[in-house]
C-alpha cells in the first residue's frame, strides 16, 4: 500500500492503518524471518507520515511480537513462536493471523456420536441427542502446531457440516448464523505427546506439552462448545497480563 491509500479521514489512526499494512507484508511473505526492515526515514518517505506515527506503528508489532529491534542494526522480521491469551476469547484461526501467519487445518474426524457421555453432559445435551465430534491438526504456516478435538450441539453441528472443515474458523461461521460466543472458561495442563501424538506434530515421543480444556457459552449462557487442544510447547505458549 502506497502513502495514498491511507485513510485520513478515517477513525481508525494513521499508526494501526500502517500496523496493518506491515502485517500483511509478514503475512504474503514480502518480509520473511529475520529480514530487515526499512529505516524510519524510509517508511516516514513512503507513508507520508512523521516519525512519531511510524514509531507508533512499529512499537505495537514489537509488543505483539512481529518485530525485534537490535540495537546498531535496526529492526527485524521476529521468528514466530505462537502465543496464546489468557484474556481474550479467541480462536486458533485469529491468533495466528495476529502473528502475521497463515493458519491451516487438516481434518482427521469428523462424526456424529451417541456415545460421548462426558462431553453431553459438558454441554448440557441430553442423553438421547447426539452431539458432532470433530478432531483436526492446526497449523501455522505449514508448522503443525497442535491438535484440536471440538465438541458440539447438534444444531450447531448441523451448521458446522455445511463447510470445509478443513478450512473453517468456527467462529466467524457462527456469527454468520448471528451465534456469538459470550464467554469462556479454561483450564491449562502440562502434558507428554503419545505416540500417536507426536507422529501426527512431527516431535518425538514424550516432549512436553500444552492441554487447553476450553468450554464456551453463549450469549444465553448456555454451552455450545468443549474443546480440548494439544500444542506443541516450542511452539506455543500462553501470556498472562495481570493488574493490580
Amino acid at each position: 500500500m502506497s502513502a495514498n491509500k491511507l485513510d485520513h479521514n478515517s477513525n481508525k489512526a494513521l499508526y494501526l492503518q500502517i500496523k496493518d499494512v506491515l502485517v500483511k507484508r509478514i503475512q504474503d511473505g514480502v518480509w520473511g524471518e529475520q529480514t530487515l526492515i526499512p529505516t524510519e526515514r524510509e517508511l516516514m518517505k513512503e507513508f507520508d507520515v512523521s516519525r512519531t506515527t511510524i514509531r507508533q506503528a512499529i512499537s505495537v508489532l514489537v509488543q505483539i511480537g512481529l518485530l525485534e529491534k537490535t540495537q546498531g542494526r535496526g529492526t527485524f522480521v521476529k521468528p514466530q513462536r505462537l502465543v496464546g491469551s489468557l484474556g481474550r476469547l479467541k480462536g486458533f484461526a485469529e491468533e495466528v493471523v495476529e502473528k502475521g501467519q497463515i493458519p491451516q487445518s487438516k481434518l482427521i474426524r469428523t462424526e456424529f456420536s451417541d456415545m460421548l457421555f462426558t462431553e453431553k453432559s459438558m454441554l448440557a445435551v441430553k442423553e438421547d441427542q447426539p452431539i458432532l465430534l470433530i478432531e483436526r491438526i492446526r497449523f501455522a504456516d505449514d508448522m503443525p502446531i497442535a491438535l484440536e478435538r471440538t465438541c458440539w450441539p447438534y444444531n450447531i453441528g448441523s451448521i458446522l457440516m455445511q463447510y470445509d472443515l478443513n478450512a473453517a474458523r468456527y467462529y466467524e461461521i457462527l456469527e454468520n448464523h448471528n451465534i456469538y460466543l459470550h464467554k469462556a472458561s479454561e483450564k491449562i495442563y502440562a502434558i507428554n505427546a503419545t505416540q500417536d501424538e507426536a507422529d501426527l506434530l512431527g516431535i518425538r515421543p514424550g516432549e512436553a506439552m500444552l492441554e487447553m480444556n476450553r468450554l464456551s457459552f453463549g450469549m444465553n449462557n448456555h454451552p455450545i462448545e468443549y474443546t480440548k487442544t494439544k500444542y506443541r510447547s516450542d511452539q506455543y505458549h500462553y501470556d498472562i497480563e495481570l493488574n493490580r
